[in-house]
């Protein structure tokens, strides 16, 4: 496994080694870790883990020494983010030593179907992120479309995927959220982009939330009353979105809906609201199709959601 050098240059500067036992768990889990296996960079603070996984992919800064188009199981690992973000410019606070930041690169163009790999993979991290809570911690998860994970009610971590629109660029500049088909190509005019950087964060620490999501946000620990170990969470957290890549390259889309679906109760029969051209919409969710776009019963009519701001009522 290669590892960044503390006495490089890097896109935020001095970069660091592993710290022992986050290599220490990574190695307990090499097996299982399928494409993340090999180069990981660790970062005691950055703006945003993503941007910095985008200036590697795009070759404008791989200090793992690899050629431009070769970052795929690239794994960006921050201590702290000072920029960190969701979807629609949301900050995503992550203060230093509480949880999971993280982003990856990945290339779902490469599966049988990529356009459906593409659309799909934010439903896949999802499961994937539940599945490795849950096998560490014990703790039910929840998912809500279309990113983010729940335990009773409170969000304990998010997804954020971003296309790169240019591989030449590097950077935030470069990024823009994934959309599926309608995403930023690079791959032919195919309309599926060439790779994909995809970033999560989980709250572990019990720490106090900023007043405007405090009373809406929870941690691991919070939740479980007892320490949890991030290095070994973070390991099998790659884990298992190793397992369910790999179930998108093969073509195993069917398996990865039927799980969002199990874990996803708010998916059917909740309230949700969000606007459109024509001004507000509301309506009562009924599940995901077979894209993973939300579907919503306005009336007698159903709705399909691809994008935008969902107000969970």
């Amino acid at each position: 496994m290669r590892s960044n050098r503390s006495d490089d240059g890097s896109p935020e500067g001095l970069r660091y080694e592993l710290p022992e036992p986050l290599a220490s768990a990574l190695a307990r889990s090499r097996d299982r870790l399928g494409v993340f296996a090999s180069d990981v960079l660790f970062f005691p603070t950055v703006e945003s883990t993503n941007d910095v996984a985008a200036s590697v992919a795009s070759g404008s800064a791989n200090p793992l020494g690899g050629r431009s188009g070769e970052a795929e199981g690239l794994v960006v690992i921050a201590d702290q983010q000072t920029a960190g973000r969701g979807r629609r410019g949301h900050t995503w606070f992550s203060p230093p030593g509480s949880g999971l930041y993280v982003s990856v690169v990945l290339m779902p163009a490469r599966s049988s179907d990529p356009r459906r790999a593409t659309v799909l993979l934010t439903i896949a991290a999802g499961v994937a992120l539940a599945e490795a809570i849950e096998a560490q911690t014990g703790l039910s998860v929840d998912l809500k479309w279309p990113n983010d994970l729940y335990i009773r009610n409170k969000k304990v971590g998010g997804i954020l995927a971003e296309a790169r629109a240019d591989r030449r660029r590097s950077a935030r500049g470069s990024l823009e959220p994934l959309r599926g088909a309608n995403a930023p190509s690079d791959s032919g005019g195919s309309g599926v982009p060439a790779d994909v950087i995809l970033g999560y964060g989980v709250n572990v620490r019990e720490i106090a939330y900023p007043p405007e999501i405090s009373d809406r946000s929870t941690s691991l620990e919070s939740e479980l009353g007892r320490a949890v170990d991030r290095y070994e969470l973070l390991a099998e957290t790659l884990a298992s979105l190793s397992t369910r890549f790999e179930d998108l390259l093969a073509g195993r889309f069917d398996v990865i809906l039927d799980d969002w679906r199990r874990r996803a109760p708010a998916g059917r029969g909740a309230r949700v609201a969000w606007m459109t051209a024509d001004g507000p919409q509301s309506g009562v969710t009924a599940g995901i199709d077979d894209d993973g776009a939300l579907l919503v019963h306005v009336g007698e009519r159903v709705e399909r959601i691809v994008g935008g701001e969902v107000t969970w009522l």
